[in-house]
């Protein structure tokens, strides 16, 4: 795919239904397990928690949300591509975007189960620092460090 037609843009809260549709198909293939929130509590969270302690941009491409990531300088907290999209470059432009703002040094947890998302993020430099983190989902997951 060519990257240039990737559209790198800040969240904006009329992109909401639509981002958080594309989250949480994505989560569900990636977890194999179906969301514990609704749709509303989800969009909830994302327009009144989320973006209030990260910095969240969208990935477009075609006037299509194909992906998000949530961040500030120390951590990436939310990273999902549209599953027509994965493998195709745009969590790569968002992971970069996240690298240039850091500073110097992000971290994040993937879910264990994810081996896609650990391959990833261990290509783009990260390493493991810790296993077992709680979560909602009640599984296991892996903390990953990048330093630049």
């Amino acid at each position: 795919m060519n990257k240039d037609k990737i559209i790198i843009t800040h969240y904006n809260s009329i992109h909401a239904e639509q981002t958080v549709k594309m989250w949480r198909e994505s989560k569900e293939r990636a977890i194999g397990q179906k969301e514990i929130h609704t749709i509303d509590n989800h969009i909830f969270f994302l327009n009144n928690i989320l973006t209030k302690q990260y910095q969240i941009d969208l990935a477009i491409i075609d006037e299509k949300i194909v992906g998000m990531i949530a961040y500030n300088e120390r951590e990436i907290s939310q990273l999902y591509i549209h599953v027509n999209y994965q493998g195709r470059g745009v969590g790569q432009v968002l992971l970069d975007k996240a690298k240039e703002q850091s500073s110097g040094r992000l971290t994040l947890h993937t879910f264990e189960v994810n081996t896609k998302a650990q391959r990833f993020y261990e290509k783009n430099g990260f390493k493991i620092i810790g296993r077992g983190h709680e979560n909602e989902e009640n599984l296991p997951d892996v903390q990953y460090e990048w330093i630049l």
